[in-house]
């Protein structure tokens, strides 16, 4: 089928990379297209635009790989028209009556002209772009707070769109290296995995699974949580880890108060394993400071000894409802708060520990014996990928 469906992203962070920056376009073509592999779709990326290219059947499969792809600010289906001022005022006035039909009484002008042999200027182009749809009284003119803005580009071809639909920003995935993600079923680590996404970084993911005091719902969460991760980062693998005789075993040879910050720091032993299994460069947790009782900075001290790779901690500062809005805005809310409990929220003590010390939660860990079940638990792990 004709390519008759065309497709116009900002890219934002990546212009300040300087001499770097088609590493980084390179990346952002090569997601594009991952998420386009079995459509028929065209990618490229000039000047601080992405284009795509498509025909109708890929048209929803392209407006998923958008909304979902980190790298641009923006993005919105445009008209290529020919470059001249009265092919970009038939489509402006176009572009008004959709609007019009669809509510909008006002209408503001932005043009960007990067071809400097185009006779008109930025500001002559609105002008003179505005005659047929202001002349006409499809809309009102209102440059402070119009209900539509039409854009006007007008580079190697000439685009005109409306409606532009705010993009994931950040880097591309696949530029900063790779993270282990430790996932729960709750809020929290769904949303710090996304945070690290958008910061350039590939993650896969481990969930500690102690049947049967947690249930196979709770697993089936996991999983689908870590699917919803793949879908901004193309790719997330999971790692089901069966704790049920490492807890067993906390909960015999730990004092009571200890048994979640020791269950912490048995998570971390057996996440250094899979993290150098899979040649990850650090861990992620979705600990936010203060929040619980193993959350306290003390705590956190006690946990991070236990780490042998950097401990990243994208939602330190946040509080709850910061998370929660944005678990909301990718599509992990509804998941996390199914009625499923993980095996932290089910062994947790009704009087926890605040403020250990290092040296203390260390002794307490040796007294546990706990190692070799840590090391087997990890080489009974189960594996399950998801890539879009």
């Amino acid at each position: 089928m004709e390519l008759n469906k065309f497709y116009i992203g900002k890219i934002g962070e990546l212009i300040l990379k300087g001499s770097n920056i088609k590493i980084f376009e390179m990346q952002l073509v090569k997601n594009t297209n991952a998420y386009l592999k079995n459509v028929n779709a065209r990618v490229r990326l000039n000047s601080g635009r992405l284009y795509v290219e498509c025909d109708e059947d890929a048209q929803e499969r392209v407006e998923f790989a958008l909304n979902h792809l980190i790298g641009i600010t923006g993005w919105a289906e445009a008209v290529v028209v020919e470059k001249n001022i009265e092919a970009i005022k038939q489509e402006v006035l176009t572009e008004a009556i959709k609007a019009r039909d669809n509510g909008a009484k006002t209408f503001k002008l932005d043009a960007r002209r990067s071809d400097k042999s185009f006779p008109l200027d930025h500001y002559g182009i609105c002008c003179e772009a505005a005659e047929l749809a202001y002349g006409q009284k499809i809309l009102d003119v209102d440059v402070k707070n119009p209900d539509v803005v039409i854009m006007i580009e007008v580079r190697d071809k000439c685009f005109v769109y409306s409606n532009r639909t705010k993009g994931r920003r950040g880097l591309p995935v696949g530029v900063s290296g790779k993270g282990l993600l430790l996932l729960s079923g709750g809020l929290d680590s769904p949303v710090a995995g996304y945070r690290m996404l958008r910061r350039g970084m590939t993650i896969d993911a481990v969930y500690f699974h102690a049947y049967p005091y947690t249930s196979d719902e709770a697993r089936e969460k996991v999983e689908h949580l870590a699917e919803i991760l793949s879908h901004y980062g193309l790719r997330v693998h999971i790692n089901t880890v069966p704790f049920t005789e490492v807890q067993m075993q906390i909960k015999k040879k730990s004092p009571e108060a200890y048994t979640t910050l020791m269950l912490r720091l048995c998570m971390m032993k057996c996440a250094n394993m899979i993290a150098e299994r899979i040649g990850a460069s650090c861990l992620i947790t979705g600990e936010s400071l203060g929040q619980v009782a193993s959350q306290t900075i003390e705590n956190m001290s006690c946990t991070e000894s236990m780490a042998e790779f950097p401990l990243l901690r994208p939602l330190v500062g946040t509080d709850k409802e910061e998370i929660v809005e944005i678990a909301k805005e990718i599509g992990t809310y509804e998941t996390s708060i199914l009625p499923y409990e993980d095996c932290c929220v089910l062994f947790s003590p009704r009087h926890p520990v605040l403020r250990s010390s290092v040296e203390e939660a260390q002794r307490i860990y040796k007294e546990l014996e706990v190692d070799e079940l840590v090391k087997k638990a990890y080489e009974e792990r189960e594996i399950k990928r998801y890539e879009v």
